[in-house]
């Protein structure tokens, strides 16, 4: 199977409330060094870590309550492909 890579920047809006959770998610996963979650994340800090799981959520979809509901967060996206 062939694949590509693309390079996509979002630019995303989120409440406090998806901010505290996600905040609180990753003060869980420090309690936990060994699980599959810290792969890749090595040197991060935690706004980083907080911010890429608001993100994760929100482009997951676990945010959205209906297929349109991820355009209320998503307020921007560039990409570009790479061979």
């Amino acid at each position: 199977m062939e694949t590509q890579q693309v390079k996509t920047c979002f630019t995303i809006t989120f409440t406090n409330d998806q901010f505290e959770r996600a905040k609180a998610y990753v003060e869980d996963m420090r309690k936990h060094p060994n699980r599959v979650y810290w792969r890749g994340k090595d040197g991060k800090s935690d706004s980083e870590l907080i911010i890429e799981q608001i993100a994760h959520r929100i482009l997951s979809g676990f945010y959205n309550d209906s297929p349109f509901q991820a355009g209320k967060h998503i307020k921007r996206m560039e990409s570009g492909v790479t061979a």
